[in-house]
């Protein structure tokens, strides 16, 4: 497939889905209710947490999630006692349940109380590294260095063992890429769009190989490389731009 054509083709519906009218459609419009950095993070990551499944019942379960922490999503995680926690423990999204999101707040509260928050724990990460993977592996560590069962840290991808991390993917796209066309955030400065990955989905995935942009069968987190790279010659500042593109068509063009 020509490049040129191909280059300007996913352009044309990178523009046409990286719009405040996908928002209404997408997950991302939860965080989208905030207006506190804290706030905006932390309800992004739980979302991104849950964005597996139908886009609906997404939606639903993470604006649920919201109300049952009082709308207040960082006052909920820095003060959230037993009384608290037991308002969650009926909270279901298919196989992350009540036991889950109390031990994901209880690692919430550690990394806002030792490490400053979220956006330390990634910028700081990256700052050190230079590299999005090992900003990953940081980070799940972290996440997962209090008592976490083995049910509750499979809901943080472990890219050493070559997950694609896609929610973690998904979740830092919109704190890092800041385009002002109101879908990601951009509130966090630390790391480049540059150095972002791509959410890998099988919509993604199945898309890219469509268009030769990726030849390996797996979703895994070498796909991710490879699929990255493709895109990094098409814009190496944003390459991710193009996941509005590839998602898109996958989505909403039943493209083939």
């Amino acid at each position: 497939m020509d490049k040129k054509w191909l280059k300007e083709f996913l352009d044309e519906k990178f523009l046409k889905y990286n719009s405040v009218e996908f928002v209404s459609t997408d997950p991302v419009q939860v965080p989208h209710f905030f207006s506190e950095p804290n706030d905006i993070e932390i309800s992004a990551f739980l979302t991104a947490t849950i964005s597996w499944g139908q886009r609906k019942t997404i939606i639903r379960n993470a604006r649920h999630l919201m109300h049952l922490m009082g709308n207040q999503p960082y006052e909920f995680v820095k003060t959230a006692g037993k009384d608290e926690l037991e308002l969650l423990q009926n909270f279901k999204h298919r196989t992350f349940n009540g036991i889950d999101i109390g031990y994901f707040i209880h690692s919430l509260k550690n990394i806002y109380v030792k490490y400053g928050g979220l956006k330390n724990v990634f910028e700081n990460s990256y700052q050190s590294t230079g590299n999005l993977k090992e900003t990953l592996i940081r980070f799940r560590k972290i996440f997962t260095g209090l008592t976490i069962p083995a049910r509750t840290q499979k809901h943080i991808s472990d890219v050493e063992k070559n997950a694609s991390a896609k929610r973690l993917n998904l979740f830092i796209r919109w704190m890092v890429r800041n385009d002002n066309r109101g879908v990601d955030f951009g509130i966090w400065k630390g790391i480049p769009s540059s150095a972002l990955c791509i959410p890998l989905d099988i919509h993604t995935g199945n898309v890219a190989r469509s268009l030769g942009l990726l030849k390996r069968k797996q979703n895994d987190w070498k796909a991710v490389e490879e699929l990255t790279g493709e895109l990094r010659k098409f814009d190496p500042d944003d390459p991710i731009k193009y996941d509005y593109a590839l998602f898109g068509l996958g989505i909403f063009e039943n493209f083939k």
